[in-house]
């Protein structure tokens, strides 16, 4: 028996659009949304998805249709935002190390900003006296699945450090700029409510001492299994203790400031599947190795992190017969491997892989396409939308021309 997606066979799939290629569960998403809403009855509250996770039109139409905002963090993905319809007034901006040419973007567009650094506050507020702008805080704590995904505390480069908020305030004040909200974001996989509700602490500890603010964003980070058996989070849990914090804080503030939340993989990565084809066959003294025509040119996660992904065999998801595999990729790197425990290197269990099978790693559609590449001058894989048997293609794969695109012949 084959797998579906969105109840659309991984053979069909392959016939119809080939291999590799990137598939989305559209009612996932949309349940992913829901979930997200429902467990958050604080009544003041906006969801700005988190669009650096996955930016395709197609995933971002859908976000705009279930009432999100967006999060922002170049202005390729603002420009891409305005493309899938999302207003000016619900897209936030939170650039790392911008550029003047951005900021007079944003400002072009209306775009709110969300500035995280004294210097650029003080360049922006040099440039646009008496505007409206948004800081990050750098909490002084960090979480997350590895250290490169750890946004907080003093080996992050994100964020105002918190115990330099009064220097904030006395730019704004020195370039009459209004501060309306703040920020903070500690990492990215979160899966303990606890962790989350640190930070989120500090930043409203901390926000007492500015006056007037309209909105607090506790970011994102929200995580999801990547490992059987992984307990995930409990998300109405948090979304009590964030609602009671938050009517806590208004007392003390006196005011019923918006609520701000940036989720992105919690929304994407459980509804995207990367599809790939068994290709080779080849044994040495320690591993059994299962080589695909997929590389981390399309999902650089395993290499970069040594995220783990679970791996089925899409063409026989129901055999009884297994078998313990490396699954490599095509890439000419020693490092392009797919299996990961415990960020190194190891076998899975998979489904009795044969030349031809279709292997499906899952969890692949936050940071999959995103943040592919041209590496090894390999081709970026389609993507596709399935739904109640349906599947449309919602980007189409990249051919030899697409290497040569800007360059001069």
């Amino acid at each position: 028996m084959e797998l579906k997606i969105g109840g659309v066979s991984v053979g069909e799939l392959a016939e119809k659009f080939g291999t590799p290629i990137f598939v989305y569960d559209e009612k996932q998403i949309t349940k992913n949304i829901d979930d997200l809403k429902k467990s958050i009855t604080y009544p003041k509250f906006k969801i700005k998805y988190a669009c650096k996770a996955n930016t395709n039109l197609a995933v971002l139409k859908l976000v705009k249709e279930a009432g999100l905002g967006i999060d922002a963090v170049s202005t390729g993905e603002v420009f891409l935002a305005q493309k899938a319809g999302f207003k000016n007034e619900d897209i936030l901006f939170t650039g790392d190390n911008s550029t003047e040419e951005e900021f007079q973007y944003c400002k072009d567009n209306q775009i709110a900003l969300n500035i995280g650094s004294l210097f650029q506050l003080e360049l922006f507020g040099k440039k646009y006296p008496g505007s409206v702008v948004m800081i990050r805080l750098n909490p002084d704590v960090g979480a997350g699945h590895h250290d490169h995904c750890i946004t907080g505390g003093p080996e992050s480069k994100f964020g105002i450090y918190i115990h330099k908020a009064d220097e904030a305030k006395k730019i704004a004040s020195q370039y009459n700029l209004k501060i309306k909200g703040i920020h903070s974001h500690i990492g990215s996989g979160i899966l303990d409510p606890e962790v989350f509700m640190e930070a989120m602490n500090i930043i409203l500890d901390e926000a007492k001492f500015f006056e007037n603010l309209d909105v607090i964003d506790i970011g994102g980070g929200l995580g999801v299994p990547y490992h059987e058996g992984q307990k995930p989070l409990d998300l109405k849990l948090l979304g009590d203790k964030i609602t009671k914090r938050m009517e806590e804080f208004n007392r003390s503030y006196g005011k019923e400031v918006t609520l701000y939340m940036e989720p992105g993989r919690y929304i994407v990565a459980n509804a995207g599947y990367l599809l790939a084809q068994v290709v080779n066959k080849k044994s040495t003294p320690l591993y059994h190795f299962v080589g695909v025509n997929s590389g981390f040119n399309h999902l650089i996660r395993p290499m970069a992190y040594g995220s783990h992904h679970r791996i089925v065999n899409g063409s026989k998801i129901d055999s009884d017969v297994w078998e313990e595999v490396m699954v490599a990729g095509n890439l000419c790197e020693s490092g392009d491997v797919f299996t990961k425990i415990d960020e190194k290197n190891a076998p899975y269990k998979i489904q009795n892989p044969e030349y031809g099978d279709i292997l499906v790693i899952k969890e692949a559609g936050a940071y999959g396409f995103s943040m592919s590449s041209n590496y090894n001058s390999r081709l970026r894989p389609a993507e596709v939308m399935a739904c109640e048997g349906k599947a449309s293609l919602i980007r189409k794969a990249e051919t030899f021309e697409d290497l040569l695109r800007g360059q001069i012949i």
